[in-house]
């Protein structure tokens, strides 16, 4: 993982996960995942290569259950590393916005670095799993994100039929729109008339 100002290191350890994730804003979009559900190694390999992204994560959880705590707490980890590697949010563009295709599908997602939480998500899955991965899980990892990180984060399905396909542009998606939000903004300070965030 490269050498990074904008960059954080998390663990979580509970009687569900034990979880350690590095994540660099200014990276290469480089990674190295075990996160214990395959779909999801998928969708954050996507997420960090469009983001350019550096991001490691292990985690060991109770997926013999089902794969519920560890995807909610990856989320909750990765919430945690963005909003501790952007430390005060000064110099930042604040504000990001991707519509990202992928084939017959268009997904939009539109972040604010607020330090206000709150997540809108209407993306609706057709199917239930996908390999073994229940899609229904993909909401309580954004959710998670966005309450750990302190953002806004709209994200919408406004077109598409495969659910691979979907979940492929909403990760992809977050991963654009985030990298335009951390972008310097060419000013000092945070981005707010009211002087913080």
């Amino acid at each position: 993982m490269s050498v990074s100002p904008r960059s954080a290191a998390v663990t979580r350890k509970t009687a569900e996960t034990d979880i350690t994730l590095d994540f660099a804003v200014d990276g290469t979009g480089s990674s190295t995942l075990n996160s214990g559900v395959p779909f999801l190694d998928h969708m954050l390999t996507l997420f960090a290569v469009h983001g350019f992204f550096d991001l490691q994560l292990r985690a060991k959880g109770d997926t013999e259950i089902d794969d519920h705590h560890s995807v909610e707490d990856i989320g909750i980890c990765l919430g945690e590393a963005i909003n501790r590697a952007l430390d005060k949010r000064s110099g930042i563009a604040r504000y990001g916005s991707c519509y990202l295709p992928m084939d017959e599908t268009l997904v939009r997602v539109v972040i604010d670095l607020s330090n206000r939480p709150f997540l809108h998500y209407d993306v609706p899955v057709r199917e239930e799993r996908l390999g073994s991965f229940d899609t229904g899980l993909a909401l309580e990892f954004f959710r998670a994100v966005a309450q750990h990180g302190g953002m806004t984060l709209h994200i919408d399905l406004l077109h598409g039929r495969n659910g691979h396909h979907i979940l492929e542009a909403v990760f992809k998606g977050f991963g654009r729109a985030l990298r335009m939000a951390t972008a310097p903004s060419g000013g000092a300070g945070v981005l707010s008339s009211k002087g913080c965030l």
